[in-house]
C-alpha cells in the first residue's frame, strides 16, 4: 500500500468515544462533540449513536456537509459575518435544528433579521474565559444579553466558551483551566438570572478540560472534539496516554543518507507543522514513531520528513507508524482514513474551512 497515509484504531476510537460519553451521561450533562477533530460521517454517527445529543462544528461548510449525512442538530461555534454565510444559515435552517454562536449585537441583529417569529434563529453567546480569542469578557455578558433578547425572531439559548489557552499550559495547570473555564460561564448564567433571563444551555469544550469542566454544578453540556483521536500533544498535557491514540500515519524510510539520519515520506502536507498550541511546545519533534523511542522527527519539508537517531535505525523500505502532533490538522490533511486494508472511511468535509 502507498504511503503516506492515516490508519485508524478503530477498538482505541470506539473506547475514547465511549469514555467521554459516559462520563457526561453519569453526571447528566449533555454531550455535543466537535466535528472538527475527524470530520468524517462515520464517526460522527458512532458519536450520535453512543448518545451524543448533536454536533458542533467550526464552520458552515462543516455544518453542510454533516447535515447532509444526517445530522440534525448542530451548533455553529463561530460567528457568522456577511449575506452569503446569511444564505446559507438560512437554508441550513431550514434542514436541521441550527444554533450560532454571536458575540457582537450588530451581527446578530443582521442574522435576526434573516429569519421570523415562527422560526426564529438559536444563539449562545460567546464569553472569553481567558483565550483571548473571540467572545465577551464575562461582565460584558449580560449587556449583550438584555440586548438580545430585544431582538425579534432570535432565541437566546444560552452561553459557551472554550478555554482554549489549555493547550499552551503546563499538564499540572490543565485541570485549574478547566475548573475557571466552567465557573466562568455558571458564573454568568448566574449574572443573567439576576435580570429575568434564564437560559438552557451552559456549554464548555475543549479535549483537555472536559473532564474537568463536568466537576462544576450548572455545566449543562460539554463539547470536546480531539477526544476521539487524541495525539502527542494530548499526551503532553498528560490527557492521554499513548495507547489511547487512535490515529497514526503510516510512512515509509526512503532515503538513509547518513548515519544517524533518515528520511521517510511523510513531510508537513502530511504530518502538520504543529509542536504545541498557542506558544507552548510539548511534543519532540514532528510526532512520536511507536516502536522507536529513539528516532526524533527532526524536521520537515513538504514532502519529507528528516528523522534523527543514535545507533541502529529502519532500513529503507520499512514502515514506520507515527502518532501525530496535532490530529485534527493531520485529518483535514487526508483524503481518507484506512480502518482496514480494505475499509476506508472519507475525510468528507475535509477543506470546508469556509
Amino acid at each position: 500500500m502507498s504511503t503516506p497515509r492515516l490508519w485508524v484504531d478503530r477498538t482505541i476510537l470506539q473506547s475514547n468515544l465511549r469514555e467521554m460519553q459516559n462520563l457526561a451521561t453519569s453526571r447528566r450533562i449533555k454531550m455535543r462533540p466537535h466535528i472538527k477533530a475527524h470530520k468524517c460521517r462515520e464517526i460522527m454517527h458512532m458519536q450520535l449513536a453512543e448518545g451524543a445529543s448533536g454536533i458542533t462544528v467550526a464552520k458552515l461548510g462543516e455544518a453542510e456537509t454533516m447535515v447532509t449525512a444526517g445530522a440534525k442538530n448542530v451548533f455553529v461555534a463561530y460567528p457568522l459575518v456577511g449575506e452569503e454565510k446569511l444564505d446559507r444559515l438560512v437554508a441550513l435552517s431550514e434542514r436541521a435544528l441550527v444554533t450560532v454562536a454571536v458575540d457582537n449585537f450588530e451581527v446578530a441583529q443582521r442574522m435576526a433579521a434573516r429569519f421570523d417569529e415562527e422560526r426564529p434563529i438559536e444563539v449562545l453567546i460567546e464569553v472569553d474565559s481567558g483565550l483571548n480569542r473571540c467572545g465577551v469578557l464575562p461582565e460584558e455578558a449580560v449587556f449583550l444579553a438584555r440586548a438580545l433578547i430585544t431582538l425579534p425572531n432570535l432565541k437566546l439559548k444560552g452561553v459557551f466558551t472554550h478555554a482554549g489557552q489549555a493547550y499552551g499550559a503546563t499538564p499540572e495547570k490543565v485541570r485549574a483551566i478547566g475548573l475557571m473555564e466552567a465557573h466562568t460561564v455558571v458564573a454568568v448564567r448566574d449574572a443573567l438570572h439576576q435580570y429575568n433571563i434564564n437560559i438552557e444551555t451552559v456549554s464548555t469544550g475543549s479535549t483537555p478540560t472536559a473532564k474537568h469542566n463536568l466537576e462544576v454544578a450548572g455545566v449543562t453540556e460539554i463539547r470536546p472534539g480531539n477526544y476521539v483521536w487524541n495525539d502527542a500533544i494530548q499526551v503532553g498535557l498528560g490527557v492521554a496516554t499513548l495507547s489511547q491514540c487512535a490515529l497514526t500515519v503510516e510512512a515509509t524510510v526512503v532515503s538513509s543518507p547518513a548515519p544517524g539520519r533518515i528520511v521517510i515520506d511523510a513531510g508537513s502536507k502530511a504530518l502538520g507543522l504543529d509542536k504545541g498550541a498557542h506558544g507552548l511546545s510539548i511534543v519532540s519533534g514532528f510526532g512520536h514513531i511507536i516502536g522507536w523511542p529513539t528516532l526524533v522527527i527532526e524536521r520537515l519539508s513538504e514532502e519529507h520528513g528528516v528523522v534523527t537517531f543514535q545507533g541502529t535505525g529502519p532500513a529503507i523500505g520499512q514502515k514506520l507508524r507515527i502518532v501525530p502532533n496535532h490530529a485534527c490538522v493531520v485529518v483535514n490533511l487526508a483524503d481518507k482514513l484506512w480502518v482496514t486494508d480494505t475499509e476506508q472511511w472519507l475525510v468528507a468535509a475535509r477543506g470546508r474551512s469556509d
